[in-house]
């Protein structure tokens, strides 16, 4: 799969693995999710309105379009929220019951 986003620049920082939809995604320390995802693949997430994959609009936390999910079902801005060494993340809504969802 082709990704999105291309690392032209600080390559030298720390890498981390956290893990979207069950499989091993490396980031760099200081990456949000949205740059960890779309640097490992051509799509953010999968709407939860049924309209396809999304990559994200604004890039600053105001549209709304870059929500993922933690497995446990706590809902992600990826554009303002940074990768983290063992972060479990999946990219379509997790069937959760409330409480657990934001």
């Amino acid at each position: 799969m082709t990704a999105r986003f291309v690392r032209l620049a600080e390559t030298d920082r720390p890498a981390l693995t956290l893990h979207v939809d069950g499989a091993p995604v490396t980031a760099l320390a200081g990456d949000t999710l949205m740059v960890a995802l779309l640097t490992s693949g051509a799509t953010l997430r999968q709407s939860e309105f049924g309209d396809g994959p999304r990559a994200g609009f604004c890039l600053m936390a105001a549209c709304q379009d870059c929500w993922v999910w933690t497995e446990e079902g706590t809902k992600l801005r990826a554009c303002s929220t940074l990768a983290e060494s063992g972060q479990r993340i999946v990219t379509t809504e997790p069937d959760t019951t409330w409480p657990n969802q934001q």
